[in-house]
């Protein structure tokens, strides 16, 4: 059985825009358009970015913690390339991890990355076909 996402999304005001899901966790977005708006949140393609981070950063604690890998802190950085042209979808994403923690073993991290790439992030599997994805990782040790 397929499970089922279902969202609401509201108009505030200008350009703001307020989606919620059916548990009444809510997220802003919202555009400048014009030279003298002033963006109050993040803009839709950003959060496709926060979307794919979240995502991959879930699935790399859970696969590390099985692991038996001792995180302390994961840190990931999104960079996307927009096309030029309307509509001005993404066609590089690069994302940097960095994970900190107590005797981190550098291939299982590297592990963790590749597996939420190919095999386990949902955001990531969903966008591959129409953007490349290129990622890289660093270890801090930490105390």
């Amino acid at each position: 059985m397929m499970s089922k996402v279902n969202i609401k999304t509201d108009w505030v005001d200008k350009y703001t825009f307020i989606s919620s899901n059916e548990d009444n966790q809510s997220l802003i977005m919202d555009a400048q358009v014009d030279a003298e708006d002033s963006k109050k949140a993040p803009t839709p393609m950003e959060v496709v970015l926060m979307g794919l981070t979240g995502c991959a950063g879930i699935d790399v604690k859970m696969i590390l913690t099985k692991a038996r890998q001792q995180v302390r802190a994961i840190h990931i950085e999104a960079s996307g390339e927009r096309a030029d042209a309307v509509p001005a979808v993404y066609t590089k994403i690069h994302l940097h991890f960095k994970v900190s923690g107590q005797n981190l073993d550098d291939k299982q991290v590297a592990r963790a990355v590749q597996l939420s790439a190919e095999k386990y992030c949902s955001v990531s599997k969903m966008l591959e076909n129409s953007v490349l994805i290129s990622h890289d990782y660093s270890v801090v040790k930490s105390k």
